[in-house]
């Protein structure tokens, strides 16, 4: 049997959409991919963006801003020397991007100007590392991604 190109033609678009289609099933139904936002409460932190702004702002104020360095322990956060720890609150939150079942949350509670992450909670890869932490009547927030 002998295809004309009118023929041919036809069959390569219908192989082409076939191909197409099968592709867009696939990805918009296959459990293995996932579709999230990168948090779950996306809309409502865009909502806090200008106060985060403000509270980087603020950590450009300071004379030296929080330092990380990894040790055999964990991950030490090491806050400006300059201030009082006794006084100095909030929380410091792990981002895996890979993963959001690694993210976690610890509340800050200096008996130091150091903080210890235990080398147990931490995998290697890598992590978004956000600060928002407060001192006398100023917020700061420090972000970083690292290599851990």
């Amino acid at each position: 049997m002998k295809i004309n190109w009118g023929t041919a033609i036809v069959i390569a678009f219908v192989c082409f959409i076939s191909f197409i289609m099968y592709f867009v099933i696939t990805m918009s139904t296959g459990t293995k991919y996932e579709h999230d936002l990168v948090v779950e409460d996306y809309y409502g932190q865009e909502v806090v963006f200008e106060a985060d702004i403000i509270k980087e702002q603020h950590s450009r104020t300071l004379k030296t801003d929080v330092t990380w360095k990894k040790n055999n322990d964990g991950l030490v956060i090491v806050f400006p020397e300059d201030l009082d720890y006794n006084t100095i609150e909030g929380k410091v939150f792990l981002y895996r991007p890979s993963n959001k079942q690694l993210d976690f949350e610890i509340p800050i509670s200096l008996s130091n100007h150091n903080l210890l992450i235990p080398d147990k909670r931490l995998l290697d890869g890598r992590w978004n590392i956000k600060i928002d932490w407060k001192y006398t009547d100023n917020s700061y927030l420090y972000k970083t991604e690292i290599t851990y």
